[in-house]
């Protein structure tokens, strides 16, 4: 896989200008030949909580449409990162994971809300887990807070997945407990971890980029400073089968006493 990383900048507020800004990088990424492209959370309107009720998407529909005329018209597939969507009097934090065809192949409402961003007082969590196939590859997504709950991230491990998608919103001076976690989750799991922050500020914090790829045995491929940019890297999925093979974790747990 050609995977690019887009660490781009979120305009607080501004679904029209952070439009502009998704475009753009798809067209980089795809120049720059990836085959998938990986957005941060909530990059529609930032964590402008308090306007969700006028700027959050309508059961998600138009960045639906947006991400499949996107992923068609370049030949790209696109883990959407994450955006606001509004389902009734209900506001969620929702993953769209679109193939290079246009269609929907998986959606992801994120589970755990983060109290110290006010998520709990605006959001709605999600529960259920996102397994899907992207490019041939067995994945799944999760989103920012939910890298704090490894048992969370073990339940969809068991199903076989060969790469995980983290988008984020990942404040700069917890930057060091977010490269620490990613790591860990990577080693844990056996698998492939893309995990795309963003960068710049909003009101209340300032994000610290440090997007990275982290192979199955723990070891950096990537990671990106703290500007807005876009990486693009290769690996082989297939690489987390062979490290399993040596290491069972997952035959080895013993379910019956972790509960």
């Amino acid at each position: 896989m050609k995977v690019a990383l887009a660490q781009i900048p979120i305009a607080y507020g501004d679904p029209a200008a952070n439009l502009a800004t998704v475009k753009e990088y798809v067209g980089k990424a795809r120049a720059a030949g990836a085959d998938t492209v990986v957005f941060p959370e909530m990059w529609n309107t930032g964590y402008a909580l308090d306007q969700l009720s006028s700027l959050a998407d309508p059961d998600g529909k138009n960045t639906q449409v947006l991400l499949g005329q996107l992923a068609q018209e370049n030949q790209i597939n696109l883990v959407g990162g994450s955006v606001a969507t509004k389902e009734g009097n209900q506001f969620f934090n929702t993953t769209y994971v679109v193939n290079q065809t246009g269609e929907l192949v998986g959606r992801y409402r994120k589970v755990h809300l983060f109290g110290l961003m006010n998520e709990d007082q605006y959001l709605t969590a999600g529960n259920q887990i996102n397994r899907f196939e992207l490019a041939g590859v067995p994945s799944s997504s999760f989103i920012c807070y939910d890298l704090r709950f490894p048992e969370w991230w073990r339940t969809v491990n068991q199903t076989g997945v060969q790469v995980i998608y983290l988008p984020a919103e990942w404040p700069e001076k917890r930057i060091e407990q977010w490269e620490l976690l990613v790591r860990a989750r990577a080693i844990e799991n056996q698998a492939f971890v893309v995990a795309v922050n963003t960068v710049g500020d909003n009101p209340t914090d300032h994000f610290g980029g440090h997007s990275m790829v982290v192979d199955p045995l723990g070891k950096v491929i990537t990671k990106m400073d703290d500007q807005a940019g876009l990486e693009v890297v290769e690996f082989d999925p297939q690489a987390a089968l062979a490290v399993r093979g040596p290491i069972p974790v997952f035959k080895d747990r013993r379910p019956n006493l972790y509960n």
